[in-house]
């Protein structure tokens, strides 16, 4: 076969593959992605940059930048300081980097928190999540080697206040997980009544994490933005996620903290970075905070305001008319989660819905996230496929 020939072979699997991922994508219904893009632009001007048959690598702290290899850590901190204040950090208190996903900002923040636990009182702490948290702070305390506590949720997917209590190991710091919309239900948990409880034990150390994968990049745009106000709700870390609310075209994310947390890690001085590099990864795509840097300029605060609100207006409606339509329909506060009782599959699978079960709220469940892209023209398609 020629050169020709198998370029044209490559090229027609690769149309075939991206024909259907198109097809399919207008039915993203289940899964918190937003499949409106704003990256047409951004690959325009990649494309004629030289950038695009370059290697670049973000080895390095973006805010201690020593000038080693090709990176983009200016535009990295750029993109962590424009974050910061969102979340109530001081910009002279903040640290941050953009990672590879939630998933590594929560590994993150996992990392972060029990090695600043255990510097500030040389004991292993212990950890503490909602059962309805995203899967991957379990994952992330296995793979770390930490002592665990899963604390029962409510019928609303929110970590229980009391339940919490019953579980304090009072003699070892906390390391405490807040799940803020990363469940199947779209539940917040209550960080004041969740903070009364730990503040009950004021000689214990604590750590708090957030994980707002998806909550943490529309919440800010809403009038539920206090949520996630550390000055009003403190806490010390937050993993938000790239790939969903603000379009990335892959997975990426957020991880911030302060400098405080940063400079109490565990020192690792290396040698050819010329510096201290307190994160997980060593290497870090560099393309990454290029593609968030671009998004933040070319979106106005109005615009991201317009698309919050339209996902929650949307959600509201939608939970609405599927009650209409004889289903048992929830919507959590400041969510943009709608969970069902199941459809029949054939729904299911055409909507890529997600499936759960809870027996207080009568078995088999599904969900919707509207994002962006579930337009209420789809959602009304939906609802056909639903009443047929």
């Amino acid at each position: 076969m020629s050169e020709a020939t198998n370029i044209n072979a490559i090229e027609a699997r690769l149309d075939e593959f991206a024909g259907s991922a198109m097809i399919q994508k207008t039915h993203d219904f289940g899964y918190p992605l937003n499949q409106k893009s704003r990256l047409i632009g951004f690959y325009k001007w990649l494309s004629g940059s030289g950038l695009n048959i370059s290697t670049l690598d973000n080895a390095g702290d973006p805010f201690d930048i020593r000038g080693t290899l090709s990176n983009t850590l200016e535009f990295e901190r750029e993109v962590i300081e424009y974050f910061g204040p969102l979340y109530g950090f001081d910009p002279d208190d903040l640290w941050g980097i953009v990672t590879f996903s939630g998933t590594d900002g929560n590994d993150h923040g996992l990392y972060f928190g029990s090695k600043y636990l255990e510097r500030k009182t040389k004991k292993k702490p212990v950890m503490y999540v909602s059962e309805e948290a995203h899967y991957s702070s379990r994952r992330l305390a296995d793979l770390q080697n930490l002592d665990m506590r899963l604390i029962p949720a409510d019928v609303h997917g929110s970590m229980d206040p009391a339940e919490l209590e019953k579980a304090i190991v009072p003699d070892r710091p906390a390391l405490v997980v807040f799940a803020m919309g990363t469940t199947f239900k779209g539940g917040i948990d209550d960080m004041d009544a969740l903070n009364a409880v730990l503040a009950k034990y004021p000689e214990m150390e604590v750590y708090r994490h957030i994980d707002a994968a998806l909550f943490g990049g529309y919440i800010p745009h809403t009038k539920y933005r206090d949520i996630l106000n550390r000055k009003l709700h403190p806490y010390d870390s937050i993993a938000i996620s790239g790939h969903k609310f603000f379009g990335m075209d892959e997975p990426a994310g957020l991880f911030l903290t302060t400098m405080n947390v940063r400079n109490n890690q565990n020192p690792f001085d290396i040698a050819y970075l010329n510096g201290d590099m307190p994160m997980i990864n060593c290497s870090r795509s560099a393309l990454s905070p290029l593609k968030l840097w671009w998004i933040i300029n070319t979106t106005s605060s109005e615009e991201f305001e317009e698309q919050s609100e339209g996902m929650l207006e949307r959600a509201a409606w939608l939970k609405d008319e599927l009650e209409k339509s004889g289903y048992k329909a929830w919507l959590e506060h400041a969510s943009n989660t709608v969970y069902f009782t199941r459809p029949p599959q054939k729904v299911v699978e055409k909507y890529h819905l997600a499936p759960d079960h809870d027996d207080r709220l009568g078995g088999d469940l599904s969900h919707i996230v509207v994002m962006q892209h579930v337009t209420k023209e789809r959602l009304t398609d939906f609802l056909n496929d639903l009443k047929a």
